[in-house]
């Protein structure tokens, strides 16, 4: 280990220290748990805070995925696991905080779930074994929930950034692409392409300036990881795009996210200017001889600007309209150089790859589909959300255990997967694996992640209607 990193990993460790020598409340600040009034619980804390002065850390963290959920809360106190308080209003703040963090009570009857609190164990469920959790392996999402992704020290403290060191100071850019081959990492966001060898196109050009692009444009109705992944940790996303340009000896990267959703936007770039001020990009990362800068580009609201072709000319300041290839963007990119096009998600699970090794993350999921899928779950059920599940678990798997099936008693009709230029699958079909292979053989694919549930009420050619005028509204 370098020097320069054993040091920043020092102080990581100090910083965690001090978070658990007091009270800390947690508040799940994401998208999900804006929309449902978190920002309000946040400023009712704070107000708690300075009434009873008491000495608490107060922090934000991104979800567990679980929308029906917010606004999702937790306590730890010192020497406690932690405890899960959901659908929190204001009202219930200052009862919470007087019970919980002053008279070190937790409120059982009001809470959801415990983490690593054996005592409270007999009567709260833990949260992995609650149905939305159970089924879950968390790779790209593993730090969502419990870190704060505004604090690159939380990050680093949970092993952020060492897949990098590990891959500066003992492995050359052929070895990383060779790892990442050999996992079996397909894209996520849509195409499924092998990922190393997308990158080995870019490796093999010499042009001194490359792009690496993360593409964050995510405008399938239904779809929200890309967003996630942001909002809960950006460093993941960051420290996978730095990996990637040194594999592909790349000298710029691009975080390109939609205009408008500004808890993504924002984290991702207070994460970029934390992982300046540390060294993590810039010039000679840890003293060796490659330098990296990365930066955020916004988008207007324009579906077609998730094709990598429109992508770049939405970057240039263009239309974004799709180019004619060849020229292929490993040759002729954004600006006229070469650039390579990875989704958020594909980036996020490099440094799990890098860190833990090829033959790791292969056997996950299935043969020619490894790793796990992220899904977004929305439309007629019960517990709607984002989940990270091994591939080839079954659709009705998803549905049904992380789901909680179709509410008020109703069935399943239909699915609409992957965004609107997936596909849509009948009810006869919930029994198909979760990979690439299989969902495209049926007609569908996972593309972008977006599983819509449609009960026996949708009417299919109503739908099949909105997806063909979206299309042609979005210039697809």
């Amino acid at each position: 280990m370098t020097k320069i990193y054993s040091d920043i990993k020092t102080k990581a460790s100090n910083v965690a220290n001090q978070l658990i020598a007091k009270p800390r409340i947690r508040v799940s600040l994401d998208m999900s748990g804006f929309a449902s009034g978190a920002d309000e619980i946040l400023e009712a804390f704070e107000d708690c805070i300075k009434k009873y002065k008491e000495d608490v850390y107060l922090t934000v963290n991104g979800g567990f995925g679980m929308a029906n959920e917010e606004p999702l809360i937790d306590i730890k106190l010192p020497d406690t696991g932690r405890v899960f308080y959901s659908k929190v209003n204001v009202k219930d703040v200052e009862n919470i905080f007087v019970k919980h963090v002053i008279n070190r009570n937790p409120i059982i009857d009001r809470a959801l779930a415990v983490l690593d609190y054996p005592e409270l164990n007999t009567v709260l469920p833990e949260l992995y074994e609650l149905p939305m959790m159970k089924k879950q392996l968390r790779i790209a999402l593993r730090n969502a929930g419990h870190i704060d992704p505004e604090n690159i020290y939380e990050y680093i403290n949970v092993g952020g950034y060492a897949a990098l060191e590990k891959a500066l100071s003992t492995m050359d850019s052929d070895e990383v692409i060779d790892e990442v081959i050999k996992s079996g990492l397909r894209g996520r966001g849509g195409a499924a392409f092998q990922t190393g060898v997308k990158w080995k196109f870019l490796k093999g050009s010499k042009e001194p300036k490359k792009f690496i692009i993360g593409n964050c444009e995510e405008g399938d109705p239904g779809a929200f990881n890309d967003k996630s992944i942001l909002e809960s940790d950006p460093h993941t996303l960051i420290e996978g795009m730095i990996l990637a340009g040194f594999a592909t000896r790349a000298s710029n990267g691009i975080v390109f996210i939609r205009h408008g959703h500004n808890i993504p936007i924002d984290r991702t770039r207070l994460a970029i200017k934390q992982a300046y001020e540390l060294g993590f990009i810039g010039e000679n990362i840890f003293g060796s001889d490659f330098s990296f800068d990365i930066e955020v580009v916004l988008v207007g609201e324009s579906y077609v600007s998730g094709e990598e072709t429109a992508l770049m000319d939405a970057i240039e300041g263009k239309r974004a309209m799709p180019r004619f290839r060849p020229p292929f963007p490993a040759t002729y990119g954004v600006w006229g150089k070469p650039s390579n096009i990875n989704n958020i998600k594909t980036l996020s699970y490099i440094p799990a790859i890098v860190g833990n090794g090829s033959d790791w993350f292969s056997n996950i999921g299935t043969a020619k589909s490894t790793g796990t899928a992220m899904i977004c779950l929305s439309g007629n059920i019960s517990q709607p959300g984002l989940v990270e599940v091994p591939m080839g678990l079954t659709i009705r798997e998803v549905i049904d255990d992380c789901g909680g099936g179709v509410p008020g008693g109703k069935e399943v009709k239909l699915l609409q997967t992957g965004g609107p230029l997936g596909g849509v699958l009948s009810a006869a079909q919930l029994d198909i694996p979760i990979d690439f292979d299989a969902m495209a053989k049926a007609g569908a694919i996972l593309g972008s992640g977006g599983i819509i549930v449609g009960d026996t009420d949708v009417c299919a050619v109503d739908l099949a209607r909105l997806l063909v005028a979206f299309c042609q509204y979005e210039s697809c």
